[in-house]
Parts: C-alpha cells; sequence; structure tokens
C-alpha cells in the first residue's frame, strides 16, 4: 500500500510538474511564469534606465556613447555609421524587442504560431495581400544602395547583440505570458516593419463597397451620397497654386466596370489613422523664425508607436521619433531643418476581376491572350493545431485576394489587388538622407527614395524657408479609374505610369505664410492630374488652417496650443440645424436639461463638458438612422461621409435617405432629428446610473484609453482625461489620437524642440517609467527635447551616461 500510495503521489506530482510548465490554451506555463527566479518578477524594475554597467560588443568598431535624460531617451554619439545603427538597434531592442517582433510577425502573417487558431484568418489576410511579398523585393532593392544596406544590417546586428544576451528570465513579460521566445532580427524583418506602416496607413479603399452602391443605387444617386469633392474644400496645398509642367496626357477609354456584387471586403486600416502638421514662415513668427509643428495620429498603443532618440556620428546629429524595428529618424529635425509628417489621401490600392482559364489557375486573360500565374504556397503554423496551407496566385497586377478559398461567398469571385506597397522601395534610404539634409534642395532629393506609404512631407529650415510636399508613388489615372472594381482582361483599365517625383504636389513659401496639411484633399480642380480618396478629412484642416490665417506674431506656445486645439468644427456645422428643429414642447424632463447643456455650448470638446457627451450620443444616433438604407444588406456597404452627411442635412433636408425604412413614411432630416434625441439623452442618463455618476463629463463618456497591443487591460491606462475626438485638431478618440507631439523653432544658431507622447521610452509594465508622460500629454504639455550638439556638451537633463565598448 505504501508502494502504491508512493506511486501515485509521484504521477501527481509529475502531471503538476507538466501542467505548471507548459501553456494550457490562453494560461501562460505557471511554473515558468510564477517562478520567482525566472518568471513575471524578474520583470520589475527598480530603476527607470538600469542598462548593464559594462557592455563589450566584438561587432563595433569603436566605443560608442549613450547619454540618457530624465525621459531615458538615448542620445548616442558614435564615429561611423555601422557603430551608430548598431547602438540604435540595441537600444531599442533593449526598451522595445516584443513590440518590434509581435508587429512584425503580424506584418507577415505568423500570429497563429503564437496564440493559435483564432488568428488564422487573420493570418491569412496579411499573406493574402501581399506585405512580405512586397518586403522581399525590398530587401533585393536594398543591394544597390550600400550606405543603406550597412545602416539595416547594423540596425540588425545590435538587436541580436540584445536578444542573444537574453535568458529566460530577461524576456519581456510578453514572451513569457504568450510563451515563445524572440527570434534573430533580420534586414527582412525591418522591411516588414515598413510594409506594416504601409497598410496601415496607404491600404485604404472602398473600390468593391463603390461598386456595390453603384449598381444598388445607380449612378444619379451615387453621385449625390459619395461626391469627390466640395466647394468647400481647403486643401493641402493653397488654391491658386502655379503648376509649371507639361503633365503627362490621359484619356478616359471607352470601358465598363464589371459591377460584381460582393458580400464582404476585408479589414481595412482604422479610419481615426491620420495627422496634422502644419509650418509657419519667419513673417509669421514673433520672433522670425520658422517653426515646425507635427503629430501623427494613431493607434493610442502601448508600447507606443515611436521611440525617441538623438542619432549623433560624423555628417550627421539628429533627433526626433523612430519606429522600434527601423534605423534612422522618421520625424524630427537637426540643427538645420525639421520636417513630419501625415498621411497623403490617395487612391493606391486598385482590385481587378481575373478570368482564368480552368480551374487550374494557372493561366488568366489579358486583352487576347493568356499569361501566365505564380503559385506560392504559403505555410501557416498554428499552435495546439494542424498547419494549414494556403495557396495564393499572382498575377502580374498582384495576388487574387478574393477566391473560392478566401473571401469569395463561395462563388466565381477572383478579385487581384494591385497596390504601390507591392513595390520594391526604399524609403529608409530617404531618412538616411533627410536625417544629414541641410536645407530644401537635400530635403526634396532625400524625397525621391519615398514612395509608400503616401505622406505629406512638411518642412521649415533655420534659413527660413517652409515647404508642403505630397509625397509618393502615384499612378497616372484617368476619371475613376480605381474608383469601383475593373477588368483584368483589359489592359486599358491597367495604370500607365507614375506621376513623375518634379510633378508632385508641392508649396514652398507661400504668400500666407504658413502650410499645413491634415489628410484633406491634396490640391484643388486645377492640377492637372486626376486625384481621389474614399475618405478625405474635412474638419482639422480647416480649423487650423482658420487659426493660422488669422494669428500673427506667433510663439511656440501658440503652436502648442493649436495642436492641442478641442474645437469641434463637426458640432460646429450641424448642431444649430439639430437644436433648431427640435420640438421643445414635447420633451422630457432629461431632455430640456440636455437641450439646455447643448444650446450654453461653445463646441469646445474640453475633458469636463457635458456638451459633447451629449452631441455624440445624439449624432452617433441620428447617423445611423439616416442611412438605415445601408443596414442589414447582404453586400458590403459603406456609409456616406459624416461631412457630406451634415451637407444634405443643411442644403436638402428632404431628400428621399431622409426617411425610416421600417416605417416607409415620407420623413425629412427635422423628423429624424427629433426621434434620436430622447434616444440620446436615455442612452446618457442610462450611462450614468450604470457608472454611479452624476454627470457625464466628456472624457469619461468618451473613455480615451492607450491599449496595451494585446488588449490587457493591467498593462493598459483607460479614462485618459484628454478632451478632443476624431475631426478635432487633438483628435484623441476613444483608442486614435495623438502619437507623438513635436514643435521644432529653428534658428541658424540654435534650435529648439519639445515633444511628449502617450506613453514612454519603455515598453515593460514593470519599470517606473512605463506610461509616465500620458499625463503631461493628455494635459497639452511638452518636454524639452535635449538635443546635444556633441557628446561632450553638458546638459542639466542628462541623468545617465552608458559605453558601449568595442572588444
Amino acid at each position: 500500500m505504501k508502494v502504491f500510495r508512493f506511486l501515485v503521489a509521484m504521477i501527481l506530482t509529475i502531471m503538476f510538474i507538466s501542467y505548471v510548465n507548459f501553456k494550457q490554451g490562453d494560461i501562460p506555463p505557471l511554473g515558468k511564469f510564477i517562478s520567482p527566479f525566472t518568471g513575471f518578477w524578474m520583470n520589475g524594475e527598480k530603476e527607470r534606465i538600469g542598462l548593464p554597467e559594462q557592455l563589450k560588443a566584438k561587432q563595433l568598431k569603436e566605443n560608442v556613447i549613450l547619454k540618457f535624460d530624465e525621459q531615458v531617451i538615448p542620445h548616442i554619439f558614435a564615429k561611423n555609421d555601422y557603430d551608430l545603427y548598431f547602438a540604435q538597434g540595441y537600444i531599442t531592442a533593449y526598451h522595445r524587442l516584443w513590440q518590434m517582433e509581435f508587429q512584425v510577425m503580424a506584418t507577415e502573417g505568423r500570429i497563429s504560431e503564437i496564440i493559435g487558431e483564432k488568428a488564422i484568418d487573420f493570418d491569412k489576410k496579411n499573406r493574402r495581400k501581399g506585405l512580405k511579398y512586397g518586403a522581399k523585393r525590398s530587401l533585393e532593392l536594398l543591394k544597390e544602395y550600400p550606405k543603406v544596406d550597412n545602416m539595416m544590417q547594423a540596425y540588425a546586428d545590435g538587436v541580436n547583440y540584445w536578444i542573444n544576451s537574453l535568458s529566460y528570465e530577461d524576456y519581456p513579460i510578453e514572451y513569457k505570458l504568450l510563451d515563445y521566445k524572440p527570434e534573430p532580427w533580420t534586414k527582412l524583418k525591418s522591411c516588414l516593419l515598413l510594409k506594416y506602416m504601409a497598410d496601415m496607413l496607404a491600404s485604404g479603399e472602398a473600390d468593391l463597397e463603390n461598386t456595390n452602391a453603384l449598381k444598388l443605387f445607380g449612378r444619379e444617386d451615387f453621385e449625390l451620397l459619395f461626391p469627390e469633392s466640395f466647394a468647400t474644400v481647403d486643401p493641402v496645398i493653397p488654391s491658386g497654386t502655379p503648376w509649371d509642367f507639361e503633365p503627362i496626357a490621359v484619356e478616359k477609354p471607352d470601358v465598363t466596370f464589371p459591377l460584381v456584387l460582393t458580400q464582404e471586403t476585408i479589414e481595412k486600416p482604422d479610419p481615426s489613422n491620420g495627422s496634422n502638421n502644419f509650418v509657419v514662415s519667419p513673417q509669421k513668427a514673433a520672433n522670425g523664425r520658422a517653426m515646425l509643428a507635427n503629430e501623427p495620429d494613431l493607434a493610442l498603443n502601448l508600447p507606443s508607436i515611436w521611440y525617441v532618440n538623438q542619432l549623433s556620428a560624423p555628417g550627421i546629429n539628429t533627433f526626433g521619433a523612430t519606429i522600434p524595428g527601423a534605423p534612422g529618424v522618421i520625424v524630427g529635425f537637426n540643427d538645420s531643418i525639421a520636417w513630419g509628417v501625415t498621411n497623403a489621401k490617395r487612391d493606391v490600392v486598385d482590385w481587378y476581376q481575373i478570368e482564368f482559364r480552368n480551374d487550374r489557375r494557372e493561366e488568366y486573360r489579358y486583352d487576347h491572350k493568356w499569361l501566365k500565374t505564380e503559385k506560392i504556397v504559403e505555410e501557416i503554423k498554428v499552435r495546439n493545431g494542424e498547419t494549414l496551407y494556403d495557396t495564393i496566385v499572382y498575377t502580374h497586377y498582384g495576388p487574387v485576394v478574393y477566391d473560392h478559398n478566401f473571401m469569395g461567398n463561395g462563388e466565381e469571385v477572383n478579385f487581384a489587388m494591385k497596390w504601390t506597397a507591392h513595390e520594391e522601395t526604399v524609403e529608409v534610404n530617404t531618412f538616411y538622407l533627410l536625417n544629414r539634409a541641410k536645407n530644401y534642395q537635400e530635403y526634396t532629393a532625400a524625397l525621391e527614395y519615398f514612395e509608400s506609404p503616401a505622406q505629406n512631407f512638411a518642412f521649415a529650415s533655420a534659413s527660413g524657408d517652409i515647404a508642403m510636399w505630397i509625397n509618393g508613388k502615384f499612378p497616372v489615372k484617368w476619371e475613376e479609374q480605381g474608383k469601383f472594381l475593373m477588368d483584368g482582361r483589359d489592359s486599358r483599365q491597367e495604370w500607365a505610369t507614375y506621376i513623375p517625383h518634379e510633378q508632385k504636389a508641392f508649396a514652398l513659401n507661400p504668400e500666407q505664410g504658413f502650410l499645413s496639411s491634415a489628410n484633406q484633399h491634396p490640391v484643388d480642380s486645377t492640377y492637372p492630374y486626376y486625384v481621389y480618396d474614399y475618405n478625405y478629412e474635412f474638419y482639422r484642416n480647416r480649423r487650423i488652417n482658420d487659426r493660422l490665417s488669422l494669428m500673427s506674431g506667433i510663439e511656440v506656445g501658440d503652436m502648442m496650443k493649436l495642436q492641442n486645439d478641442n474645437y469641434n468644427y463637426r458640432a460646429s456645422e450641424s448642431l444649430p440645424l439639430m437644436l433648431d428643429s427640435l420640438d421643445t414642447a414635447n420633451l422630457s424632463l432629461a431632455a430640456k436639461g440636455a437641450y439646455t447643456i447643448l444650446r450654453r455650448w461653445d463646441y469646445f470638446n474640453d475633458p469636463k463638458v457635458q456638451s459633447a457627451s451629449y452631441y455624440e450620443a445624439w449624432w452617433n444616433a441620428l447617423y445611423p438612422l439616416i442611412w438605415d438604407e445601408f443596414v442589414d444588406r447582404e453586400v458590403a456597404l459603406m456609409k456616406p461621409h459624416v461631412f457630406n452627411t451634415i451637407h444634405l442635412m443643411n442644403t436638402d433636408p428632404y431628400n428621399k435617405y431622409f426617411d425610416v425604412q421600417e416605417t416607409e413614411k415620407k420623413e425629412s432630416a427635422m423628423d429624424l432629428i427629433n426621434q434620436t434625441f430622447e434616444i440620446a439623452v436615455n442612452e446618457i442618463e442610462q450611462w450614468k446610473k450604470d457608472n454611479e455618476l452624476d454627470r457625464a463629463d466628456w472624457y469619461l463618456y468618451k473613455g480615451t484609453t492607450a491599449n496595451h497591443i494585446l488588449k490587457l487591460a493591467p498593462f493598459s491606462v483607460e479614462n485618459i482625461a484628454i478632451g478632443g475626438n476624431r475631426n478635432i485638431v487633438n483628435a484623441a478618440s476613444a483608442t486614435h489620437g495623438p502619437s507623438w507631439r513635436m514643435v521644432v523653432e529653428l534658428d541658424p544658431g540654435q534650435v529648439r524642440a519639445w515633444g511628449v507622447y502617450p506613453g514612454s521610452q519603455s515598453g515593460n509594465p514593470g519599470n517606473p517609467a512605463y506610461a509616465e508622460m500620458i499625463e503631461k500629454w493628455a494635459t497639452g504639455k511638452y518636454y524639452p527635447l535635449n538635443f546635444l550638439r556633441s557628446e561632450k556638451e553638458v546638459n542639466p537633463n542628462v541623468v545617465f551616461t552608458q559605453t558601449l565598448k568595442s572588444e
């Protein structure tokens, strides 16, 4: 009996050890995870910086000095390019390794390897979109640029230097939670990361939704619901700018679009992704210095999207925001120039219907001939599941994304994706050159290499120049080309060529004394090329330009104030009509209170005003009721833009779409406004009750959250006390907002800059500095960016110095 009890106890012990040391579903291997010697306890850090005291790397040619300031920003001083980017890769990986690798694995379509079958569709989508295909082509192109190739290799070597020093106890906590380990970093991974940015910013389109709407509603109604432009548009490049070039001639062929109805489409980038930038000339500035402000409005992630550093070596001394996983400074400045970017809205994704010769899909029709396809079998490894194989057919247009195996609805649907991000590109060369640029000419030369994602590059220089270039790889299109699904059999529907670099839209030193961009229309109707996007911004840009037009004697504080501006232009153009349409005699007591609150509103979405909450609840009830014709359809549709909705409410309130489908009753915009007001008020009252609050303060109702990438609540920061919203200059919505704010004042003798972002340099939730900048960011405050002239410069904000020693 004793032997039996011993055997049972031993078996149970073995089973328990096995259980706690291997991942069980979504539960990490508890034995390793809770171990006081190697588990999550080891991720707690007492020091905000905490680098090892002695570091030696045999790859280094000479010693590298790392200086850290109060915000844990590294100032890297090297004596050659290789050592500089090696150190950048090393220190970025030290703070952000898991984030870098997870984002790359997502881009490559490998998340199923980590979390299992729940990510299969996500992985299939990213593989079918051809992100790795484009990254591999870009990697090959690097061979033609030795300096950039060296830059990328040095960065990878630095990342691997950190990875190779790690044992399990040193792994970032996310590796322990998900129970996997880091892989070696490569140049391909950095190329993938840049394609990830292209996917986030330049893969949006509505071709199939437009095709569905055109077929269902007809041409006349389609033009009413989805106009391409408005008279009130204030473009990026000031109206009236002359175009001093002979454009490439293009005529619209006599073609028809295949009006194929599509049930569902692949997930699109978040429409909240955007940005603001603006530059002010010395004539507009109080002290006669050019100034630049930039804020990319992206997902409010933790770890943050950006990592800030200074890079200094012979020929370069630059400071700014970098993308963890890619070398160089993306948004920043040096002692001569500053630059900032916003997303340039342009349709660079088109869909082509493919006719295969037979079920083998080895040939497809193109005019009067059959072209060969290429088939790539994607191996999708699934954690705790069987490996899947997905055959992707490539045409000369690009990958066939929609077919009988994926999103084809079981029908004969074969849609190929043509996208500029599939091309081999070398954007990293733009930043290699831009980081070293000294003037406008060198800035424009650097932009020649930037193709995807298209960006509005704002520029200011210490010599007083300001400029804006709308930069990217833009196909020359005839009118409406790519607006709808196109016929892949017809060569006339293919892109013929691209707009030459010198014919891209730009402005230099305009008479108005400022330039700005906020994802609006790029140009007015005089620009000689067809320009289209499905989702321009109509509010933030007008507010910025309105303010800059009125301002003079502008100071740095004015630039900061404008970045944090909470004025709700959308509400100012819709709420007066909404309030005037109410039948106030029949309102409930709560509705009368809400009416009074809204009447007294000055249209500023400040954190602790209730008016913004009532307006948002009302609009969120009204907008879908106006467009109920688009709900519960069996095909993919996109509702008309908010701007056009308000335009129609004000100019055509009795049009046929302002009714309720269920009742089939002839109604007007005013009827719908009245129907939804009480609904909105009741929604607010219920929200207050659920949250045990007496007020509906805007910041609480909005609930801005900096989410950990894995949506882990303990690693996220919720209910951030910040105003603003989508369509507002301070574009902080629930999950998106200014991911990096920067203001730079340029002078030949001294460059001064300030910046802040919602997070911190450290990606470790156990670090005392984790998320430490969020409070300042939310309240519109900035940190001085300590731009050091040399490693010997004494700066009181530098609190720690480290040497990377060469062996």
